[in-house]
C-alpha cells in the first residue's frame, strides 16, 4: 500500500490553483533533485497543464550529479518543457530565473501587461527558500519540514514582475508506491502519514544497491561495500543501530531509534550526494501503477454492477 498524505489545507491549494492559473502567465515548478519524478506532482500537470512551464530540479547540490543530468535530459525531451538545475541558496541562479520567465513568455512585461508566474511543488521541496533568494530578502517562512507554507503569497520581484508563492501540494493518491516511500524519505509527507522503520529501510535499499560505500563511510560499519550490498535490510538497519548506540536492556536494537538516524543523515545530506531513482526506473513504476490502476477501476467496476444487478432482482 503505498503512503498517502493529503489533508484538508491541500483540497484548499487546489482549488487556489485553479482559479490562480487562469491569470498566469509561467508556472515554475520546483522538484527535488533526489526525487525528480516522485516529487513530480501529476495533479498540479493537470491544473497548469496549458501553461509555459519550467522544471526546476533544486537541491542538485546534495543530489548524485550523473542522475540530475540524466533526469535534465529526461524532463527537457518532453514537449513544451524546460528543464534546469540548481540550489535554491544560490543567488545568482536564483534571480537569472526571472529572465528565464521573461524568455517562456517574450508578450509580458511592462506595467500594462505585467509578468505573473507561479511557483508550486510538493511539500518541503525549497519553495521558499527559492523565492527568499530570488527576492534577496526572507519573505516566505521556510524550514525542514512538510506543511510550513499553508496560505498563498504574492511576491513582487520588479515593477512588472509578480511571483506568487503556494502552499506545497501533493495528489490524493500516490499509485505509484515506491514514490510515496521517496516522498517520505526525503520530508515531503507528514509524519503522521508514515512508518519511519519501513521508510528507512525502503530508503536503506536503494542505498545498499546505489551507494553501499557511502554506507561504509558514514557509519564505519567495517563490512565493505560488497558485503554492505549482499545483506537483508532488516540486517542491515541492526547492524547500523548497534554501530551507533541504539542498544536496549537484553541487547535488542531500538530499530525505531536507528530508522530514525538513518533518515536523518539521508535527509541532511550528511550520507552525500544522494538520488533514489533513475528515469527508467521511474518509467517502470509509472507502468505497474497503471496497470494496478486498471485493475482496481475494473474490480470497482464490478461491484458497482453486482450490486446494481441486486437491486434491480430485489425489485
Amino acid at each position: 500500500m503505498a503512503i498517502q498524505w493529503f489533508p484538508g489545507h491541500m483540497h484548499l491549494t487546489r482549488k487556489l490553483i485553479e482559479e490562480r492559473v487562469k491569470d498566469i502567465d509561467v508556472v515554475i515548478e520546483v522538484l527535488d533533485a533526489r526525487i525528480p519524478g516522485s516529487s513530480f506532482n501529476p495533479l498540479l500537470q493537470e491544473l497548469t497543464g496549458h501553461k509555459p512551464r519550467m522544471k526546476l530540479l533544486n537541491k542538485q547540490d546534495v543530489a548524485d550529479p550523473v542522475q540530475t543530468q540524466a533526469w535534465l535530459d529526461w524532463y527537457n525531451a518532453q514537449p513544451d518543457t524546460l528543464a534546469i538545475a540548481m540550489d535554491a541558496e544560490e543567488v545568482a541562479p536564483a534571480r537569472r530565473l526571472v529572465d528565464t520567465c521573461r524568455q517562456l513568455a517574450p508578450n509580458r512585461g511592462g506595467m500594462a501587461k505585467p509578468m505573473r508566474v507561479l511557483i508550486c511543488g510538493v511539500p518541503n521541496v525549497g519553495k521558499s527558500t527559492l523565492i527568499n533568494t530570488m527576492s534577496g530578502k526572507k519573505q516566505a517562512k521556510a524550514a525542514d519540514e512538510a506543511g510550513v507554507t499553508k496560505d498563498e503569497q504574492r511576491i513582487v520581484l520588479d515593477h512588472d514582475f509578480y511571483l506568487w508563492d503556494t502552499p506545497g501540494m501533493l495528489w490524493p493518491r500516490i499509485s505509484i508506491e515506491q514514490s510515496g516511500f521517496n516522498l517520505a524519505a526525503s520530508g515531503s509527507v507528514g509524519r503522521n502519514a508514515y512508518d519511519e522503520e519501513l521508510v528507512a529501510l525502503e530508503l536503506l535499499l536503494i542505498l545498499q544497491r546505489r551507494y553501499p560505500q557511502n554506507l561504509e563511510d558514514r557509519f564505519k560499519l567495517g563490512l565493505g561495500a560488497e558485503k554492505i550490498q549482499a545483506m537483508h535490510d532488516d540486517e542491515l538497519l541492526e547492524v547500523i543501530g548497534r554501530k551507533r548506540g541504539c542498544v536496549m536492556s537484553g541487547g535488542r536494537v531500538n530499530t525505531q531509534k536507528a530508522a530514525e538516524i538513518v533518515i536523518t543523515d539521508y535527509r541532511t545530506h550528511i550520507l552525500g550526494r544522494i538520488t533514489l531513482e533513475t528515469p527508467q526506473e521511474f518509467e517502470q513504476w509509472a507502468a505497474v501503477a497503471v496497470i494496478a490502476d486498471a485493475e482496481r477501476q475494473a474490480k470497482k467496476d464490478a461491484l458497482a454492477l453486482t450490486r446494481k444487478t441486486g437491486r434491480k432482482l430485489r425489485k
